[in-house]
């Protein structure tokens, strides 16, 4: 008798890798909920705590977390400037909390070297999609909070051109230079591609070499380096 042919066992798909957390904030309150929270989310830990800038310093240069969440008002040191020594001396990605939707903090801690921001009240779905896109080398900055932050600091911040930044521009192909205008007024790839009668892949395949040709991280700095280098101009 010929035997049944054998079932084969499905195969499980791996789990994702845990993303270590550091919370810093200078209200214990704020670091026990915020624990809590990140508690009940699958593939998160939180690896340390600290009260000032100066202590996430040390913490993150010691343990090195994925990602850092970071208060901007703390005694000691400011989150403004833990980020940029966190961002200069690890590989860990700084994601700023902040209270008010338009904190001018915020914007510094971007230009400090954070991967976006988020409100304190941000709620859990948000809060869990955001610390694994950051994770994941993305930034979280939504179109509309782009818009709003380079329309106010382009008001009170008129930085001059600059030649070093425009050469370095001047290396993008001209199809390039129109998906980072439009990245620079806020623009999702979704609305990028609609815009330009791309796909999508074709339009991240774009991102990608302009930010390796600008020597950029990411679509964050991108909106930054257009508006410090008076590289805003009208979008196709």
């Amino acid at each position: 008798m010929t035997p049944a042919p054998m079932t084969p066992t499905p195969v499980a798909p791996p789990s994702p890798p845990t993303i270590s957390v550091l919370l810093a904030d200078d209200q214990a309150l704020v670091r026990m909920a915020f624990r809590s929270l990140l508690g009940t989310m699958p593939g998160i830990t939180v690896t340390g705590e600290a009260a000032n800038g100066r202590e996430a310093v040390e913490l993150a240069r010691r343990t090195t977390p994925d990602v850092v969440l970071m208060d901007v008002r703390m005694p000691v040191m400011d989150g403004i400037e833990a980020t940029r020594l966190i961002t200069a001396a690890t590989a860990s990605r700084v994601l700023v909390l902040t209270t008010f939707d338009l904190d001018e903090y915020a914007f510094e801690g971007l230009r400090a070297g954070a991967c976006g921001f988020l409100l304190k009240d941000v709620v859990p779905a948000v809060l869990h999609e955001a610390i694994r896109a950051v994770a994941a080398g993305d930034a979280v900055l939504t179109p509309r909070i782009t818009r709003d932050l380079v329309d106010r600091f382009a008001r009170i911040a008129p930085w001059p051109h600059d030649g070093a930044a425009g050469t370095r521009f001047g290396r993008l192909t001209a199809r390039e230079q129109d998906v980072f205008h439009l990245i620079a007024t806020g623009l999702t790839n979704a609305e990028i591609a609609r815009r330009l009668f791309l796909t999508e892949a074709t339009v991240k395949t774009h991102i990608t070499r302009l930010l390796a040709k600008l020597e950029l991280r990411d679509r964050v700095q991108v909106v930054i380096f257009a508006y410090e280098h008076g590289l805003r101009t009208q979008a196709p």
